[in-house]
This record gives structure tokens, sequence and C-alpha cells, in this order.
């Protein structure tokens, strides 16, 4: 009997071993294609090791997320990053982000922004985690913005993926992997689709007939992401990295994308590589500035700022400029891609940026002087909770068209017919109103000056309150910003209060100031009536401090607003080293005091006058001999604002 038991113990034990075996390998198998970003056979070896393990590993659930994440499957990557979420280690901040990505696509919105918020405490650097604790009311955001367009989807999709429409030639080239019927292409194994090819389409009310467009420029792999000049003599076109019969990989053996341009000849096209391509790294999606003199790209070569950045790069004949990227008011440490760009304006898809799940389409305002603005959402209905890119907009009809994966299958991308219909949000401004009341009676105080500053204390712009106590700065103030608020009264204390801003244009910030009584007493220290930190020195020294500068400047103004007030400055030293070097000292200390006080508010000299007091009025027990912190020693090195006129 016994040995019976031992048998069925071992042979327990060798199934035992030949199952993890068998897991190992899958997982093996799996990696082997995920690093090829063979997504669909990725997951497809990680499903099985995950249902046949009772607690599948953190790395393998991990992958397994990514996998359906990176094919755009975000509802069944939202299953997986969950389970790897609910287990007690730790999980990475990037796993973080997808996961509430996809919990977005999902319409799990609370529990994303709880995500979020674990993410941004993860990670606070990162500048989609700011750019999340910026913008809580995202989606009061998004809904401002919502309703310029009017989308329909276009009569020439196929049963599978059509995407990246553009103009040309008074239709349209857009990219699909609908099979022809001469020749079905490889199958690609990032999503199990045959490779996609470029095709043309007049979409009237006559004819809605598909053209294969050149077998010059479509070959065995991808074509996609075209853009045309206006003559359509030049194309510019996104190429697995195939030319010329040569099929070039990278160092870890994966095929990469690049750009290359098309030149319409007598009766085809002639094909160049563009020259910052690279065998190491994608380059991929152009599009053209209205004057065609320079293309923008998307790219993951080094030196960016996330998976992949927005570039851009001068067009000179057939010479090239160095890319440029496009900076952080644009880029994330996530995607940023697709772009299109009309007189003014780029658009682009990320899903860096605050959205509404997977890839949403963001427009930025660019200058005259070529500089690129902060980024806004574009909103309803073009964005969704699934992936919506290549975006195309007309500038003389507002016509347009984009593509998403919205109501479909992952991986089966619509186009869609767009109209503008109203006006987009492009830049953040907001407005600042308030009222002055007495702290006591909170009776409203009429004839207050208040002053609006910025972050560095310098005055933008001032007003004094009407007889209901109210002000407004008729000024916009930029969003997301600190500005401090100050108000002055005769007869009441100077008050100063910090105001942020928020993330949602054309708002109004209100706030209220309230002023104690603190009438300008002859003899009493200005500097308490304003509520001034003490003008502090350096050790030995007379210079003006940065932090001395802020404080004198509100006294320059209560000068300036009380033409009658006159002020005794006395400087005062510590008590260490000998005291006729000390009397000297808080002399040089007066004299630079009332001299920034003269010069820098054009104060008349017989308004200020003063003397030094060496160590004769030390503010503290830190005289002669007594042993004191450097800290104690730094109060008695000070100056004081004695009123002797009101």
């Amino acid at each position: 009997m016994e040995t019976k038991k031992i048998h069925i113990t071992i042979l327990i034990f060798l199934m035992s071993c030949t199952t993890l075996v068998a897991q190992s390998h899958l997982e093996k198998k799996g990696d082997q294609a995920f690093d090829k970003y063979a997504f669909i056979n990725a997951r497809d070896y990680y499903l099985k090791v995950a249902e046949d393990t009772e607690d599948p590993s953190n790395e393998l659930l991990e992958k397994l997320a990514d996998s359906y994440y990176y094919t755009a499957d975000y509802k069944t990557a939202a299953y997986w990053y969950q389970k790897r979420y609910k287990k007690e280690s730790a999980i990475k901040a990037e796993y973080l982000y997808r996961f509430a990505l996809s919990l977005k696509s999902a319409g799990d919105y609370n529990f994303s922004d709880k995500v979020m918020q674990e993410f941004y405490e993860a990670k606070g650097e990162d500048y989609r985690a700011k750019l999340f604790n910026q913008n809580r009311d995202y989606l009061k955001e998004i809904e401002l913005q919502s309703g310029n367009f009017k989308i329909e989807k276009a009569s020439f999709n196929s049963p599978l993926s059509d995407f990246a429409p553009t103009f040309y030639n008074g239709g349209i080239l857009f990219s699909s992997n609908r099979t022809r019927p001469q020749m079905e292409k490889n199958i690609h194994a990032w999503n199990s689709q045959p490779f996609l090819d470029l095709y043309f389409v007049k979409p009237d009310s006559t004819s809605k007939k598909i053209i294969l467009f050149s077998n010059k420029i479509n070959t065995k792999f991808h074509e996609s992401t075209a853009i045309a000049t206006k003559a359509g003599n030049i194309i510019y076109f996104t190429r697995n990295n195939y030319f010329e019969n040569t099929y070039r990989e990278d160092v870890k053996g994966v095929n990469r994308l690049k750009l290359f341009k098309a030149v319409k000849t007598e009766d085809s096209w002639d094909i160049k590589e563009l020259p910052f391509n690279s065998d190491e790294f994608s380059v991929a999606h152009p599009a053209l500035s209205t004057d065609e003199k320079t293309l923008y790209f998307s790219s993951d070569m080094p030196g960016g700022y996330g998976q992949s950045d927005l570039y851009k790069v001068a067009i000179n004949g057939d010479e090239y400029g160095v890319p440029k990227n496009l900076g952080k008011e644009v880029n994330t440490e996530g995607r940023e891609t697709f772009p299109y760009v009309d007189k003014s304006r780029i658009f682009f898809s990320s899903d860096g940026h605050v959205g509404l799940g997977g890839l949403d389409v963001f427009v930025s305002e660019i200058t005259s002087d070529g500089y690129i603005g902060p980024a806004f959402n574009i909103g309803k209905p073009i964005n969704s909770a699934q992936d919506d890119f290549t975006f195309i907009l007309s500038d003389d009809s507002k016509e347009g068209y984009m593509a998403s994966n919205r109501d479909n299958e992952p991986g089966d991308d619509d186009i869609y017919i767009i109209n503008e219909t109203g006006t987009l949000i492009t830049a953040c401004f907001q407005r600042m109103k308030g009222v002055v009341l007495d702290a006591t009676t909170k009776e409203p105080l009429s004839g207050a000056l208040v002053s609006l500053l910025n972050e560095n204390q310098e005055v933008i712009t001032s007003t004094y309150s009407l007889e209901d106590g109210s002000f407004d700065f008729d000024t916009q103030l930029g969003c997301t910003k600190n500005y401090a608020i100050r108000a002055q009264m005769r007869h009441y204390a100077t008050n100063e209060k910090v105001v942020a801003t928020g993330n949602i244009p054309s708002e109004i910030v209100e706030t209220t100031i309230l002023l104690k009584k603190g009438d300008f007493v002859v003899g009493t220290d200005l500097g308490k009536v304003l509520d001034l930190k003490p003008i502090y020195f350096d050790f030995d020294k007379s210079d003006i401090r940065p932090d001395a500068e802020i404080e004198l400047k509100k006294v320059i103004e209560a000068m300036q607003t009380f033409p009658d007030l006159k002020i005794d400055v006395r400087s005062h030293t510590d008590s260490r080293a000998p005291a006729d070097y000390n009397l000297s000292l808080s002399e040089r200390r007066n004299k630079a005091t009332i001299q920034y006080l003269i010069q820098k508010g054009n104060i008349q000299p017989n308004r200020i006058s003063g003397r030094g007091y060496g160590e004769e009025q030390t503010y503290n027990h830190c005289t002669d001999g007594v042993a004191c912190t450097a800290e104690e020693h730094q109060l008695n090195r000070r100056s004081e604002f004695i009123i002797i006129n009101k």
C-alpha cells in the first residue's frame, strides 16, 4: 500500500514538473513574440499560461495586459491589469498609467482617476502626472470643448482597418489592410491582420470607386500615413524598413518604420528614403506645413520625452535640416503621434495628455514665430473612449476626416467624415475679481488699492475697490498659475494672499480680501502695519538680498500710495565683531536700504531719514559674550521703518 502511495506521489510530482516545463516553454515563446512586437501571438501564449496557473507571476500578468493594450483591446487589458493591481506587491508606475487609460476606455472614470492619483504619487515628476494633477476637472474642460464638430462614418470603409486619410487630387489617399483579390498580403504579427496599402477614393456623389494606389509605392509590407503637396507631385509616406528589395531590422531583430518621399514622374514615382531615418528607431506619420517648407513627423528616436514624440524638420528642396523636438507643451512620456498642420494649428493624437481613453485628438496653436502652445483636447464627438487619430481638416471648407476604432472590434479602424461647426479653444485664460472687506465688521471697503502680482512679486496691474468693495482685474491670466493679490488702504494693515487659477478656459476666479484696522500711528513700525517679513542681511554684508527686495517693494508701494507718509529707517547688526565696526556696518546697511527705496521707488529723499544703530538695540538676548546660534544672531541683523508722519 505504501509503495502505491509513493508511486502516485511520484506520478503527481512528475506531472506537475511536466506542466511547469510546458508553462515555462509557452511563456518563453510569448516573451520572444512580445520582444518582436508580435502581440497577438504573445498574448495567446501568455493566456494559456495564465489560465492554467493558479497564481500567475507579476511579470506574466503585466505582459499579458500589455499585449492587449498595444493591440487597442483596452477592456481586456483593464481586466488583466486589474488582476496585477490586486496583488499585494507594488506595481510599477507605467503599468498604473496604462491601467488608468484602459479603465477610461471601459468607461470607469472614477476608478481611473483613483489609479491616476496613485500614478501621480508614485511618479509626480512625470509630465503626464503633472497634467493630471493640474486637470482634476478634465471632464468639464473636455465638455466645454465638445460639440464643435459633426461626424459620420464614411461609406468606403471595409470590414478590416481603414485609417490615415489625407487630401490628394480632389479625393483622399488612405491606408487599409483590405485584402486584394489578386494578391493576399502577408499577415502582420503585431495584430494578425494583412499588411497595409495606400488606396485612393473620390468621395463624391457619382462615384465611390476605390483604387489601389501605385504599385511603385505599395509593397508586400506596410504603407500608411501619407501627406501630399498641394500640386500632388510629391508624396511623403510611411513604410516598413524595406527599400529597393532590401528588408532591414534593428539589433533586436525588429523591423522599424521609415519615411519616404515619392516624386511624380511621367508614368511612375521616383522614391527616396529620407536622410534622418534609422534602422534602430522608427520615423513615421508625416505632415506638411501650409507653405510646405516644414515636415512634421512622429518618432521614438533617442533624446525624446516618451514612447514617441513629435518632431519637425526644415525642407529646402532635396535637403533637410536637423529634426527638432516640438517640446514639452506637446510631447509627454506617453505616445504623441499622427500630426496634421493647418495655417495656425497642429492637431495630433496622444495618450499622454489627459483625455477620454486610448488615443485622443489634441490641438495646439502655432504662433507666427513657430512657438507651439499648450495642447487642448478637442472633445466629443471627435474623441471617444477608444482610439481616435489621423485627424485632417481643410482650412477653407472646414471639412475633413479622421479615424477611430469606436464601436468596432480592437484593430478594426474606420474613417469618419467630419465638419467643424464651432470654434476650438487653443489658449487657456481666466479673469480674477473679488471684494475687499473690513476683517472685523465684514463691511465692504471702498477705495482700497488692489494690486495683482505675478510669481516674482511684480505688479501686473492695479485697481481701486468700488463702493460695494468689489474689484475686477481686466487682464487675461494664465491657467494653473499662482498669483498674489495685495490690498492697501489708509488706516488698515496691508494684506496679501496667494490665489491660483484653475484649468478651465474663460472661468472667473473670485476671492475675498480682509483688511484689519491698523492706523499709521506715528512711532510705530510700518513693517508691522504692512505685515512685512524682516529685512535681513547676510553676515558682515550690506547688500540687499533678493528676499529683502520683495519686502522693500511693499514699503515702496505703501509710500507711493500714501504720499504724506514719512519714515525713519533704522538698521541694526548682531553683536559679533567690535562695536565700532558694527556701528559702521549698520550705517552702510542703512544707506543701502534708503538708497534702494529712493531709487527703485522714485521716492523723494525728504520723506526718508535714518541711521545705523550697530549692536545697541539687539532684538534678543544675543549681546556680547552670549553664545547664540546663527539663526538667533540673524534676527538682530534687521531694518525697521518707523512712521514719523502719516
